[in-house]
């Protein structure tokens, strides 16, 4: 095996690792020496590819944000209608959130650090554009009403979203979060969509979001 096989294998390793480190001690909490062991690495090696904790932070981050980048174009390229496709992504994640550990480990990470410098923008940033288009989209397809103010139902939907995803982790485990999902949607649309569509729109939650875990 090449060296740079190799020493690419030891760095996703850590990466790993480490993310497994950090949903289950939190950021404060974790240690390098944890990671290495949870690894299966050295120290040695750990600092041959990081520099810091923040540092292998960073990459935990970055990877959950590879993964979430790749999970949106795949729904992207079934081209559903915007609103059937904000409702996909949003279960999709919660999917994710309860079964992959990068993911957990990531979001936990841009929910619980806030002294980082640069600090933590970026996760946050692409959600809001991301939702912010697809709700232009859906004015545009008539699923949204005419008036809506798209840039503000991204700031609210986003972090309404961090928000039930982070009670659900206290309360269930997030094993109630797709119940949570389906709740927050149904007080969102009569805000957003038009009274003729909101019949569909409920039907569509009801088919994409079950109502029990």
């Amino acid at each position: 095996m090449a060296q740079q096989e190799r020493a690419q294998q030891t760095r996703d390793r850590l990466v790993e690792g480490a993310a497994r480190v950090f949903h289950r001690l939190g950021y404060g909490l974790a240690t390098t020496a944890d990671i290495a062991r949870e690894a299966g690495a050295t120290r040695g090696a750990l600092y041959f590819h990081f520099d810091s904790k923040e540092e292998l932070a960073r990459a935990v981050i970055a990877r959950e944000q590879e993964l979430a980048i790749e999970a949106s174009g795949r729904i992207l390229s079934f081209e559903r209608p915007p609103f059937e496709t904000m409702l996909l992504m949003c279960v999709d994640l919660a999917e994710r959130l309860r079964s992959d550990p990068v993911v957990k480990a990531g979001i936990r990470l841009t929910t619980e650090i806030t002294q980082f410098d640069p600090p933590l923008l970026a996760p946050y940033e692409g959600w809001m554009t991301a939702f912010g288009e697809l709700a232009r989209q859906a004015v545009a397809a008539g699923e949204f009403r005419a008036g809506v103010d798209t840039a503000a139902f991204a700031r609210f939907l986003i972090p309404a979203y961090t928000g039930i995803q982070l009670v659900s982790d206290v309360f269930s485990g997030r094993a109630d979060l797709l119940s949570r999902i389906r709740d927050l949607w149904l007080f969102v649309i009569p805000a957003v969509v038009p009274d003729d569509r909101m019949d569909e729109a409920r039907a569509l939650i009801d088919s994409l979001v079950p109502s029990h875990n």
